[in-house]
């Protein structure tokens, strides 16, 4: 069985059809759009067999509710389609991470803010984390001497999105592309 991994289930929407309408009455529509008024469900019923389609309820939080006259599954296949592209359009983040030490000699420094720039180029956001190690802890001024630094050297490229924060034994700041 390809596809979907075992023991996973597809959510259905919660769409009823033909006998699953648990009203006594519904406003129809045909399938060119055209309003066919409140008809009973068995009439209802009736009229989409008539054409080989399917009495799907499009709002049931209304009374009565509203049932169109359509082929389901060509329903449920632009549905999906719909879902996809909404993913599609939504927004992913990317948070990149570089570590660093307070003692970090600037050749390497300047290696890491063309990480860094690279990353914002990608439009990825960048944590820049400062790991302190045994009594380092003791001298944070280092550490935001280097985001100090850090700030001046990417300041045409990045925006600070979270200051520099002492979490623990790491100093992190978050930045994002301009």
């Amino acid at each position: 069985m390809k596809g979907r991994p075992r023991g996973s289930v597809v959510a259905e929407p919660k769409v009823r059809v033909n006998q699953k309408i648990r009203a006594a009455q519904v406003r129809a529509i045909s399938q060119d759009g055209e309003q066919l008024g409140i008809l009973d469900i068995a009439e209802a019923l009736r009229r989409a067999e008539e054409h080989g389609l399917d009495l799907v309820e499009v709002a049931s939080n209304v009374d009565p509710p509203v049932c169109k006259i359509m082929d389901y599954g060509k329903f449920r296949f632009e549905e999906t389609k719909k879902e996809h592209e909404r993913k599609k359009k939504q927004a992913t983040v990317i948070l990149k991470e570089v570590k660093l030490r307070p003692k970090t000699e600037e050749h390497d420094l300047e290696h890491k803010v063309k990480r860094i720039a690279g990353f914002l180029a990608d439009s990825c956001k960048v944590k820049v984390t400062i790991m302190f190690r045994g009594r380092e802890i003791t001298h944070p001024e280092l550490a935001n001497a280097l985001m100090d630094r850090l700030k001046e050297m990417i300041a045409d490229t990045a925006e600070i999105e979270q200051h520099p924060k002492l979490e623990g034994r790491n100093m992190t700041m978050v930045l994002g592309p301009k």
